[in-house]
């Protein structure tokens, strides 16, 4: 498996070191991408494409009366988000899933937010993964992608745009990372 493969859907050893990797890596545009948003206590959010768990706890201590869930495809990934957030799993304040954005396990309208770091250049449906996102979310409710710009930023756009549901809040640069933020109508 080559690294770029163990980024997108990490397996075995080498996708637990990467989900160590991304924790620590991803951990300042994570942190940057929050602050363009306000997480209210009681907050049910949603964390897309969670990796090691690192920003399911940032959530977390935003919204300490609320519950954050978090998904990814990767059985390495969802076994480090747990063990990373162990203590509000056990107290049923955080559930980790494994499944794909594609097809969300969840009921219409249940989160106020969903969030998705340094993912959705992995999705190979981009629109698909945005109507997921669009169903789950309440009326109202916040998505905010952040990561990397790349070649796709475009396609992030135009995805945003089709689904003319969801109003883009902001859009926000800084250095090589940008975040979109935007609101389901």
């Amino acid at each position: 498996m080559s690294f770029f493969q163990n980024t997108c859907k990490p397996k075995g050893l080498g996708g637990s070191l990467m989900v160590n990797m991304m924790n620590i890596g991803h951990s300042p545009m994570a942190e940057w991408g929050l602050k363009h948003i306000k997480i209210n206590k009681n907050d049910i959010s949603l964390d897309v494409g969670c990796g090691g768990g690192a920003n399911i706890k940032k959530l977390l201590e935003k919204s300490p009366k609320g519950k954050v869930f978090g998904i990814d495809y990767s059985e390495v990934s969802v076994r480090k988000s747990k063990k990373v957030n162990k203590f509000a799993v056990e107290r049923k304040h955080c559930e980790i899933l494994q499944g794909n954005v594609q097809e969300l396990p969840f009921a219409n309208e249940t989160f106020d937010l969903a969030t998705a770091f340094e993912t959705i250049y992995f999705w190979s449906d981009i629109d698909q993964s945005f109507s997921q996102i669009y169903r789950v979310l309440k009326k109202g409710g916040i998505f905010i992608t952040s990561g990397i710009i790349n070649m796709k930023e475009e396609a992030v756009k135009e995805a945003f745009a089709a689904n003319s549901a969801f109003e883009i809040i902001e859009v926000t640069y800084q250095g090589e990372w940008v975040s979109i933020t935007a609101r389901k109508k």
